[in-house]
């Protein structure tokens, strides 16, 4: 039995489009808490967080968009998965990516404390590592690896970083959409970068198994961040960046079904999924799906749906 301690982060500001701010009502709605209950773990939703104040930031690339409010969302988020990760599974119910630059902070800090190494398992269409610099796009869904690994130009504006993610600690997965000033940071360091190329010749199977079992020996913390966009849009519609040739419907409860197998996971994001582009909540309904078998729900206990 665990403690999930849900957290609603609707941050929008981070994409380029409206509509995930909404994504956590969705996840309540198509019955995320009631599918961990029913699995035997306690549920504390603490709603929506709601950051305070905007702090005057400025950068000079002229792209960026919405840089004061990203950033208030970093430091209140950094700080609330700080606490709710000494309490339970915290849970960020996004809210767009952006909102990881505080989720990984806050767990890097926490795991610092512990003095265990800290695992990131980053389930994605995009390694969102771009810096303030580099971004051409201006959101900031596609800064927040950069700056949880300590990568430079955040200083000053982003958070202090108490304890940077180390790169050799990650593994990237789904991934099918990289930049080119992404791709040097991911050729420079020791990101574990599994492409879909990698998926369909070896099996999801093989690849995760060998990140866990590195994050078992270590004796680890292991956070998901799971991406509406690792995904196939065939199956999962709800997202602003779809990128054909995603994972399959029977591909992502795998990688569930393995992770919780493992034992391992300690904390969760769920990020990107916009309401607005989905159909009738099926994309809300397959996300609460895979967190239920993460959570412990087998194939032989999925219920049969009508459609």
């Amino acid at each position: 039995m665990t403690t999930c301690i849900l957290l609603g982060a609707p941050v929008q500001e981070g994409t380029g489009r409206l509509g995930c701010d909404m994504g956590p009502s969705a996840f309540r709605a198509a019955g995320l808490a009631g599918a961990l209950s029913e699995l035997g773990h306690v549920v504390v939703d603490r709603g929506n967080l709601v950051p305070t104040r905007q702090p005057d930031v400025r950068h000079s690339n002229a792209a960026i968009k919405s840089l004061p409010e990203i950033v208030a969302w970093t430091e209140l988020l950094a700080a609330t998965i700080y606490e709710a990760s000494a309490e339970g599974m915290p849970i960020t119910l996004g809210g767009d990516h952006s909102l990881a630059a505080g989720t990984l902070s806050g767990l890097s800090r926490r795991a610092a404390d512990l003095e265990r190494p800290l695992f990131v398992l980053w389930l994605d269409a995009h390694p969102d590592l771009h810096t303030l610099d580099s971004t051409e796009s201006g959101n900031l869904h596609g800064v927040p690896m950069a700056y949880a690994t300590g990568q430079p130009g955040f200083e000053g504006i982003f958070p202090p970083l108490s304890a940077p993610l180390d790169m050799a600690r990650i593994c990237m997965m789904g991934i099918r959409s990289v930049d080119p000033a992404e791709r040097a940071r991911l050729a420079a360091g020791d990101v574990t970068v599994h492409d879909m190329r990698a998926i369909d010749e070896h099996g999801v199977a093989v690849l995760l198994r060998g990140f866990l079992e590195r994050v078992a020996a270590a004796d680890g913390l292991l956070h998901v961040s799971l991406d509406v966009d690792f995904l196939d849009p065939d199956i999962a519609p709800g997202v602003g960046t779809t990128v054909p040739g995603g994972a399959t419907f029977r591909e992502a409860h795998l990688v569930m079904e393995m992770l919780h197998d493992s034992g391992l996971v300690t904390s969760l994001d769920l990020v990107e999924l916009n309401p607005f582009l989905d159909e009738r909540g099926r994309t809300a309904r397959l996300m609460v799906d895979l967190v239920a078998s993460l959570m412990g729900r087998r194939v032989l206990d999925r219920p049969t749906r009508s459609h």
